[in-house]
């Protein structure tokens, strides 16, 4: 399956293992409580998709037939089937070139009162009454339903075949679409899908097979360039050369910015195993300057792309170059206190999980990160995907105790100096978690803002997961040349703004994002903040008592009277837009400080909001978190003690 010579011999093993999971148990790779995956490729998130947490033992295929709209998304059939028959809705007609069956996921939607037999390719399958089944298929499968046969064959057309080339001059993300918003692809390139629901595949100098019928033709190169666009009509039998190169929008490079996702995943199950040469065609097509691969678990003791991280721990994978950097990195999970990432460890750590598979809570998370900071002296950790919802009190995050891996440990780990930062953006909510970064280094934690998509290259159309990496990111600023090294204190320095695609910038009297102005009372000061990108419609400057300024697109300028400790961060925001991959448009800085004789930010109302996020936090410590014995329970209260006496301190 993957015989790439250059790949070390435990790492092929590895992911020969994982093609076998994947052929043995389909999209889920045999992890139990992911059988609801297969549908969430077919959802938004997070609307439709939390309506699909439905209870255990329930009927998961009809809980995902009541909350399809009207209208199937791409690669979705539906085969009706009524008291009096059936009929089949081929969703999107596919055009094709080559004798090739369409492949497709069919759901089978029953409106009769009593149960009904379907059989798929020989394999029968009992529906209960209005019940439904969701199942593969080909356009040359066989379907029945009681025995009478279904028609498939309006899943696909015939076209006359062409063959298009695509050069932009270096590696970009393409796009190729027919009626319908069909994608086309190179030879052996995976069907991904983004957030959009946009076909996409990476490289230079690319032949494909396409109909000989109106195409659109888009590129781009990540978040600095903006979408080139044109159409042709490719010349029957024969070969069209498309010449289109993306528009730069900004260069962060050239301003000793460099731009990274810090949570990206090689293999986390999904309908495809991705060697590491997925990962080097992607971060090049993406112009994306630091990228780090997570081993972690999904539900059990298997932790993906571990023999990846074991062999190439502390080193540079092989593709990176002077503009690119990749490293195998960690996600540490724990569902109930929250998932850490880090990059830049230099050893894999002892552990990779907690609470899963009945196991207990323990260590806490503080534990697993102090031994994380041992696997490399230099990593960076981050809270991962921090918060999913509306925050606007502490009472929120605890949010009766869900598994649902909110970082309801960050609030210790951060007052103790125990992480660095926190992903300000990722797959989920902006608000809520931008409401409680706020909160947390208003009462004097000093975390940086970070970013990571969650990324899962083994899928190829899950919304956000399956979008490339890169599609948010996390700005560093650096004194020389990239290095994981000279990245990674960056971070720990708060040099760093994280954002969906607009370039960011804060400076107060010429002093830049991660700096700290010693100041006197009454002192006076200037901030400008400026924004880059067509799709910033908004910018803000805030201080810990909220927005001091805000206007359109563009700079913006303010004054201010320093009278008690306070940061400045900056914000630019927007509706929804092509070059975001994410509901909205956001950026985000990390602070620039203004202490005030002497004095660090620590503002009242921000503490006693972090010291009721403790009592919360020990209340669900003691009556949710799985532990054996009063020891395991005693490391997590000395921890929620020793975070409290420092926010008591900054009162």
């Amino acid at each position: 399956m993957h015989h790439d010579p250059l790949l070390p011999p435990a790492v092929a093993r590895a992911l020969e293992e994982y093609g076998a999971l994947l052929a043995e148990h389909g999209l889920t790779w045999g992890e139990p409580p992911l059988d609801y995956v297969r549908m969430m490729t077919f959802l938004r998130f997070p609307k439709e998709a939390e309506r699909m947490f439905v209870t255990p033992g329930a009927d998961l295929a009809a809980a995902f037939r009541d909350v399809l709209g009207e209208t199937l998304p791409d690669g979705l059939v539906a085969l009706r089937v009524t008291p009096h028959g059936h009929r089949f809705d081929p969703g999107t007609v596919h055009a094709v070139v080559a004798a090739r069956p369409v492949e497709a996921t069919l759901v089978v939607d029953s409106s009769r009162d009593a149960a009904t037999v379907v059989t798929v390719d020989g394999r029968p399958y009992e529906i209960a009454a209005r019940g439904a089944l969701l199942v593969d298929i080909r356009s040359d499968s066989e379907v029945t339903v009681d025995g009478a046969p279904v028609d498939l064959s309006p899943l696909r057309r015939h076209a006359l075949p062409s063959r298009l080339r695509l050069r932009a001059g270096f590696p970009c993300r393409w796009s190729v679409t027919s009626e319908g918003g069909q994608g086309w692809y190179p030879e052996g390139a995976p069907h991904r899908r983004d957030y959009h629901g946009r076909p996409f595949f990476h490289g230079d100098d690319l032949v494909l097979d396409v109909p000989a019928e109106i195409l659109t033709v888009q590129v781009t190169r990540g978040m600095e360039y903006d979408w080139a666009e044109t159409t042709v009509v490719p010349e029957p039998w024969g070969e069209t050369l498309v010449e289109l190169t993306p528009e730069r929008i900004y260069d962060a490079a050239a301003r000793g910015w460099y731009g990274a996702d810090l949570h990206v995943h090689l293999n986390w199950a999904g309908d495809l195993v991705a060697p590491p040469a997925a990962a080097a065609l992607m971060q090049h097509g993406e112009d994306l300057h630091v990228l780090n691969l997570v081993a972690g678990n999904v539900s059990g003791e298997r932790v993906y792309d571990r023999e990846a991280l074991q062999h190439w721990a502390g080193r540079d994978l092989p593709w990176s170059d002077a503009g690119h950097i990749a490293r195998m990195g960690v996600e540490y999970r724990n569902d109930l206190f929250g998932h850490v990432h880090a990059f830049g460890v230099t050893t894999p750590p002892m552990r990779y999980h907690t609470g899963f598979g009945g196991e207990a809570d323990w260590p806490p998370n503080g534990a697993a990160c102090g031994e994380m900071r041992e696997a490399g002296a230099g990593a960076v950790l981050g809270y991962a995907h921090p918060f999913h919802r509306s925050i606007a009190t502490p009472e929120d995050i605890i949010a009766e105790g869900r598994r649902n891996c909110s970082a309801r440990a960050v609030v210790v780990d951060a007052a103790l100096g125990l992480v660095d930062g926190m992903e300000l953006l990722h797959f989920s909510d902006i608000e809520g978690t931008v409401e409680v970064y706020r909160r947390l280094i208003g009462a004097g934690n000093r975390l940086t803002a970070l970013a990571g998509t969650d990324s899962m290259l083994s899928f190829t159309r899950q919304e956000t997961v399956s979008s490339p990496p890169g599609w948010e990111r996390v700005y560093a600023r650096l004194d020389g040349p990239l290095t994981a090294e000279a990245y990674a204190k960056a971070v720990r320095r708060g040099r760093t703004f994280a954002t969906t695609g607009p370039w960011l910038e804060l400076s107060v009297d010429g002093h830049q994002i991660g700096d700290t102005l010693n100041l006197s009372p009454g002192d006076r000061v200037t901030v400008r903040a400026r924004a880059i990108g067509p799709e910033v419609e908004r910018v803000e400057i805030r201080t810990a008592d909220g927005v001091l300024a805000e206007g359109g697109g563009g700079e913006l300028t303010a004054a201010l009277t320093v009278t008690v400790p306070t940061y400045l961060v900056a914000v630019a925001s927007g509706g929804g837009h092509r070059r975001s991959l994410h509901r909205q448009v956001y950026a985000h800085t990390s602070p620039i400080y203004l202490d005030v004789a002497g004095r660090h930010v620590a503002r009242g109302e921000d503490v006693r909001w972090c010291l009721r996020w403790l009592v919360l936090l020990e209340e669900l410590v003691r009556g949710q978190a799985r532990l054996e014995g009063e020891g395991q329970l005693r490391d997590h209260l000395d921890l929620i003690v020793k975070a409290r006496a420092v926010y008591r301190s900054r009162l």
